[in-house]
């Protein structure tokens, strides 16, 4: 048994260093069921709550998500799938090309790090749900360590299944995704209807008054920040920006038979990142009601109130839908620093230092600062690799150019990385601008940068054709 499993691991090409084939090309259907999948998951049962506790307004969020997750459907549309789709290459082997290998080297190895946390919040979604037969005691908004022997327990064995199924390959990370994406929603928002009758709303004509009244009522718990219709939109923007501005996104659409695949992100959006916030916020609104505003916060218990063990099993599979991506995209980050390894074995290892990551419950309490956070250190990078395809053909200057000239440190994108986060913790620091916001200015600045800094570099340099 374990040699036929050991075969099938060795067997999963995943065309690390080379162009996904056409034989292995995916209609939009597979990705609007991944990106589904992918976000009505773990990460919802969190956020829509944290809107709440942040004191965010009925209209301002119903608003901010509507145009903030089609900023961010258009941004996978438009920016990420039609370079996916035309090169079919990794980010990872893009980015050696353009920025050498000692730079992307670093670039991974924060990349799989940032991958590693964010699957491990969703590790630890799950194991609230997995932990409610044992009556484990749950985490606080503001704790940070682990509260119990069992707690961790509960995460090794959550993290280790969540693992395997990544160790599979994209193939089986998309399938498991397509399994859970057409019940989840249902799940969501059935849960929702069901507590709404505690809120004090009997038909439909009642909601919006008792939306704004008792759920979204514009007042945070204590403290929690007070968030605005701005804070709404540019985090629905830029919750993933990693993956869209920043270009992740080009290891899975690399495998779509045409760009358009980029617009079934609104699958993910719009399921998960509007209707799921909104459901996940009504369950949090009950909780509070029910607990006195209790600032515990388990995203198992909560679903298992308003819809039973179909509750617990969603928040389980929801985990499990963003963790297995995530983990699949984390082990190819660490691979293309290990090349001669295979990209299961790295998986493992990736999977194993997700679980350590989340034994920590400040992984999920912290979970809107650590996204934004994430997103805007890979930012840089995903104005790079947009620069360098589109506009230096445009105007002279040589594009992959580590590759051409066999470099393995390409300074121009290097300074632009670091010198783009330094300006913008900067304005964090001095002018008082929230994570939130940064990621907009940013990408202004990268761009900049990288043309300014790559005329310097290559000035000398006429550009090969």
């Amino acid at each position: 048994m374990l040699a036929k499993w050991t075969k099938r691991l060795e067997d999963v090409q995943e065309f690390e260093k080379e162009p996904v084939p056409s034989s292995k090309w995916k209609s939009w259907g597979s990705f609007l069921g991944m990106y589904a999948g992918e976000h009505t998951a773990g990460t919802e049962f969190v956020i829509g709550p944290l809107f709440v506790a942040h004191g965010v307004g009925a209209l301002e969020l119903v608003l901010g998500l509507f145009f903030g997750n089609l900023l961010a459907v258009l941004s996978w549309a438009f920016l990420t799938a039609p370079i996916a789709t035309r090169e079919r290459i990794t980010l990872y082997y893009k980015l050696e090309k353009i920025c050498g290998s000692n730079l992307t080297t670093l670039y991974n190895l924060v990349n799989a790090l940032m991958f590693c946390f964010l699957a491990g919040s969703m590790i630890a979604v799950s194991a609230t749900a997995v932990g409610i037969p044992f009556n484990l005691p749950m985490a606080e908004l503001s704790d940070w360590l682990p509260n119990s022997v069992s707690w961790i327990v509960i995460v090794l064995i959550v993290g280790a299944v969540t693992t395997v199924v990544a160790m599979l390959g994209y193939d089986q990370v998309s399938r498991f995704a397509n399994l859970a994406a057409p019940w989840l929603p249902l799940v969501f928002i059935a849960a929702a209807i069901a507590v709404l009758p505690e809120l004090g709303v009997h038909s439909v004509g009642e909601f919006w008054s008792v939306a704004k009244a008792k759920i979204w009522t514009g007042v945070p718990l204590e403290n929690q920040s007070q968030f605005t219709f701005w804070h709404v939109l540019f985090f629905a923007w830029f919750c993933n920006m990693a993956m869209h501005i920043g270009m992740a996104d080009l290891s899975v659409l690399r495998y779509a038979k045409r760009w358009t695949a980029g617009f079934a992100s609104a699958g993910g959006m719009y399921v998960g990142h509007y209707f799921a916030w909104l459901a996940s916020g009504i369950l949090y609104a009950v909780f509070l009601q029910v607990s006195n505003n209790s600032l515990e916060f388990a995203p198992g218990p909560i679903a298992y109130y308003a819809a039973g063990l179909a509750g617990a099993v969603c928040v389980i599979i929801a985990g499990w839908t963003t963790a297995n991506p995530t983990i699949y995209r984390a082990g190819l980050a660490v691979q293309a620093v290990l090349p001669k390894s295979r990209t299961w074995k790295v998986t493992l290892i990736v999977g194993a230092v997700t679980t350590l990551a989340a034994c920590f419950p400040a992984l999920v309490m912290r979970l809107l600062d650590f996204v934004a956070l994430y997103g805007l250190l890979l930012m840089p990078m995903g104005a790079i690799i947009f620069i360098d395809y589109w506009i230096f053909p445009k105007i002279g200057l040589q594009s992959n150019l580590a590759s051409i000239r066999k470099l393995g440190w390409n300074w121009a994108a290097a300074l632009t990385w670091f010198l783009t986060l330094g300006t913008c913790f900067a304005i964090n620091q001095f002018m008082g601008i929230e994570i939130f916001f940064l990621g907009l200015p940013g990408w202004f600045i990268a761009v900049f940068l990288y043309i300014v800094l790559s005329f310097i570099v290559q000035r000398n340099r006429p550009a090969v054709a």
